[in-house]
């Protein structure tokens, strides 16, 4: 098949990805992701596991060893049926502490602590570093195998360059559609439903192929089992200590793999799915092996002999000039790889930004957490860059290895590699006396032997490893060669590195968590991870609060975005029954916090961040206490007093609130009606001075027309006043007549502007604007919605007292509501104020500033009631923030 056809194919095949992945997101958008989120969809992407290996390697494998390729398929198969406890275990655990990855999970239960976060990153990329190789050097030999007879124009200089441009192109799938949402809890629905696409491809490619060598070659399958039995698979001998080996480290993989965390625990949006997923996926499985066998023995006796068993799925039919059954083939093992490499990159660079580059960022940074700056940013642009970084890590392993390897080879070694996080993870979810310096003990223990005795070994003689070093061991040490350590030489070099490896491992787990005792945030996240079934949430580790609640916004602002970070702390304090408010930074509302940020940044880092504004991060003794007794009956007996506790607190905090609010309102009408008194007697005894000295006959014409335009200024100040008065007492009572019609925002913010400059004309202000996001049609009363404009213009030319005052403008509309910031870079009203700005007898203390009786903002929040709108006050910008929200059309639904 010529070249050009081949890459067409390929470019058309990625952009329906693209167009499937796009729809989805979309879709999720729009809150209609309803089917994405059906257990079907997520059992296919579960197919993850299905990558190059088992489509080009299963076959490959059989045809050299027989029914050993079984063991791959048997391992996650009895994981699913078997383990489907652990699996659920696995799923409540990742949803209730909003973990990002297995090295997330691991850290948050050893007490949080991100330097085992980084050992278990640091493993994962490793090991994945030769699984990506395999997906790079499975599509490039398919390449090769079609590109044989390529025109010399289309053909691309070697395999090393077709290899190159596989992974640059998945870097870019990857980036754009894996990096879209910070929150690795906002689950990747475009991603997710490729995979499952590429699921349904692969399948149907592989039993196309399947039926085609059954029945169109073959002859049907008595002549199958006919071949099978002069076959040299019918003499393949059956090791019971490889079979049981394979078997239990393919099973491990399938919870330890990054890429099947990501999908099933990250991804996963309900827990019931895995009930299908525990007979779909084996199944699937099934389905995926059910022709390897008939396939690898019909490619043996009709190929030439020295034919690549790894790619009969392709060379059989092209052999038989089935070029359309080929390409169908191509594009299954296509899928096959690229779905690992996008789904694995997205979990490593989760993982190396969560874990390495946010942490060392922080450390780094000038005031830590509490410094200014966007998170949001960095965080985002890390996991892009990981992602280039760990494709070009596999692209260097691929080049180094010479891609010589058989491919189930290649897979086993990552497999081994991955399955050294298996004691830590099953200590973590059922061992409470498993503590963190064991685990770490145990990890690094079994990385380097596995690195020692499979990894650098898979290099070859002329790699890393010299051959004086594998054949004699180093400084000549025999106990010590890397294929026969303690002079183990019966077993073969996978089975023997899996032994020690893990035996290893386990030991030092095991005697590291025996001689060491817990700390008391290991303890609590102990007994959450353990009794997560018996817990809603888990146990906090914050004795006390401490924090200030505009500073924890503003550091999540900076993680979460503005706009879900002021969601989060709205809602949180309407549960406390603060609405309107901040909320009290209590230690449930501070380890809620910490879940939340902990799925955009990971637990450990999360907790970190915390640290530096809270106070009370080392558990106490007292906390304890709560752990050590487990008796149900104490527990509810517990939790009912503490139901209780928590329902008289808030209503007494409530009646404290409303009691403070009373009082200073009772103040401020004191303070008006001296106020407005002075304010109505004044031009009236200026009115009632100037009057009498006009009676005077003898005043000259000059001073008359000086004397009558004060007394005309004064009229018109106190019509002003009773004007408000009756404005205000008029919308109140929601009488007002409203004209509305449709405007173009952007022209009213302009009035607004032009208006609002006669305020202060004298100081130089910088207005900050989104023309574009500002022209949007709106229905509504123009001239009252201009007048809540200039208000608060107006207060921010009076009151910003910054150095260089500047106003940033920011529109954005969200579903039927259209929102409109005014945020100043002053320093903010202050805390104990905001409650009060908006009430009718509210002013500042610098009276001189403020020119008015105090009812500007009252008079701004009734025109907004009145438009079916309102206007708030955002605390935690940094100067004084008002959001003024409108209906695109008066009468659209009010945003809860």
């Amino acid at each position: 098949m010529p070249f050009n056809i081949l890459v067409g194919v390929c470019l058309f095949y990625v952009g329906l990805l693209f167009v499937v992945a796009w729809a989805a997101e979309r879709r999720a958008a729009r809150g209609r992701a309803r089917w994405l989120r059906s257990p079907m969809v997520y059992t296919l992407s579960l197919s993850i596991y299905c990558t190059a290996w088992t489509f080009y390697g299963a076959v490959g494998y059989a045809a050299r060893s027989g029914l050993e390729f079984a063991t791959i398929y048997l391992g996650p198969s009895l994981v699913m049926v078997g383990w489907w406890w652990l699996l659920r275990k696995l799923v409540r655990v990742g949803r209730a502490q909003r973990v990002t990855s297995i090295a997330d999970l691991i850290s948050s239960r050893y007490g949080k602590s991100n330097i085992l976060g980084v050992i278990v990153t640091l493993i994962a990329v490793v090991a994945a570093t030769p699984y990506i190789a395999l997906q790079l050097q499975s599509v490039t030999l398919s390449f090769a195998v079609f590109a044989s007879g390529a025109p010399q124009g289309w053909a691309l200089p070697g395999q090393g360059a077709t290899a190159l441009w596989v992974a640059g192109g998945l870097a870019i799938f990857t980036i754009l559609f894996g990096t879209r949402n910070l929150d690795a809890n906002e689950r990747h629905h475009g991603v997710v439903m490729a995979i499952a696409l590429e699921a349904v491809v692969k399948l149907i490619a592989l039993l196309a192929v399947g039926i085609f060598v059954v029945w169109g070659v073959a002859g049907g399958w008595s002549e199958v089992f006919a071949r099978i039995d002069a076959s040299p698979i019918a003499d393949w001998p059956l090791k019971p200590a490889r079979w049981i080996g394979l078997t239990m480290v393919s099973a491990a993989a399938v919870v330890t793999l990054p890429r099947m965390f990501q999908v099933m625990v990250v991804e996963n949006s309900d827990e019931r799915h895995l009930a299908t997923a525990s007979w779909a996926f084996p199944l699937y499985l099934l389905l995926m092996s059910l022709f390897v066998v008939p396939i690898a023995v019909v490619g043996l006796s009709v190929l030439p002999a020295g034919a690549n068993p790894d790619l009969f799925v392709l060379t059989l039919p092209l052999a038989f000039d089935q070029g359309k059954l080929a390409m169908l083939a191509f594009l299954g093992g296509f899928s096959s790889a690229t779905s690992m490499v996008i789904v694995a990159a997205i979990a490593l660079a989760t993982m190396v930004s969560n874990h390495i580059i946010v942490p060392l960022w922080l450390a780094l940074r000038e005031g830590g957490a509490r410094a200014p700056g966007d998170v949001r940013g960095l965080v985002l642009m890390s996991r892009r860059v990981s992602i280039a970084g760990i494709l070009a890590l596999g692209y260097t392993y691929y080049s180094l290895s010479g891609g010589s390897a058989a491919l189930a080879a290649i897979g086993l070694i990552a497999f081994v590699g991955v399955a050294q996080i298996l004691p830590a993870m099953l200590g973590a979810l059922f061992w409470r006396g498993a503590t963190g310096r064991g685990a770490a003990m145990g990890l690094v223990t079994g990385f380097l032997v596995w690195l020692y005795t499979l990894y650098l070994p898979s290099f070859g003689e002329e790699g890393l490893l010299s051959h004086a070093v594998l054949t004699e061991g180093p400084w000549g040490l025999s106990w010590l060669r890397p294929q026969a350590l303690f002079g183990a030489e019966a077993l073969d070099p996978l089975l023997h590195a899996v032994f020690w490896s893990l035996s290893l491992n386990t030991f030092a787990f095991l005697a590291g968590s025996l001689l060491t005792f817990p700390t008391p945030l290991e303890r609590l996240q102990g007994l959450a991870f353990v009794n997560v079934f018996d817990h809603a949430t888990g146990q906090g580790g914050w004795s006390r609060g401490g924090a200030e609640a505009e500073d924890l916004l503003a550091m999540s602002q900076g993680i979460l975005g503005a706009e879900e970070a002021q969601e989060f702390f709205r809602a949180e304090a309407a549960s406390q029954g603060r609405a309107g408010f901040l909320p009290d930074t209590t230690p449930d509302f501070i380890e809620r916090l910490e879940r939340r940020l902990a799925g955009s940044v990971g637990s450990a880092t999360a907790h970190a961040m915390i640290s530096q504004f809270a106070v009370g991060s080392a558990v106490s003794a007292q906390d304890l206490m709560a752990v050590a007794s487990e008796a149900q009956q104490i527990m509810e007996y517990s939790a009912q007093l503490e139901a209780k506790s928590e329902e008289l607190a808030r209503t007494a905090r409530q009646l404290r609130d409303a009691n403070e609010k009373l009082t200073e309102l009772s103040v401020q009408k004191d303070a008006f009606l001296s106020q407005i008194s002075h304010e109505l007697r004044t031009p009236m005894t200026s009115i009632r001075a100037f009057s009498e000295i006009l009676m005077d006959e003898e005043l000259p014409a000059e001073m008359r027309r000086k004397y009558a335009g004060i007394i005309q200024d004064e009229a018109i100040r106190l019509t002003g006043l009773l004007n408000d008065l009756l404005d205000l007492s008029v919308l109140e009572n929601r009488k007002v007549q409203l004209n509305i019609r449709v405007a173009n925002l952007h022209d009213l913010i302009d009035r607004a502007l032009q208006a609002a400059g006669s305020t202060r004309p004298e100081r130089s202000f910088l207005i900050h604007r989104d023309i574009a996001a500002e022209h949007v049609p709106v229905f509504t009363d123009t001239d009252r919605l201009v007048q809540v404009f200039i208000n608060l213009i107006s207060n921010a030319r009076k009151y910003c007292d910054a150095e260089r005052p500047e106003l940033t403008i920011k529109v954005r509309r969200k579903g039927s509501r259209i929102e409109v910031d005014f945020i100043d870079n002053g320093s903010g009203i202050a805390k104990k104020s905001q409650s009060l700005i908006f009430e009718k007898f509210a002013r500042l203390t610098d009276t001189s500033r403020a020119g008015g009786a105090g009812l500007g903002l009252a008079i701004c929040r009734e025109i907004m009631a009145n438009l079916g709108g309102s206007v708030t006050y955002l605390p935690g910008q940094g100067g004084a923030a008002f959001r003024v929200t409108l209906p695109v059309r008066k009468g659209a639904p009010q945003a809860a």
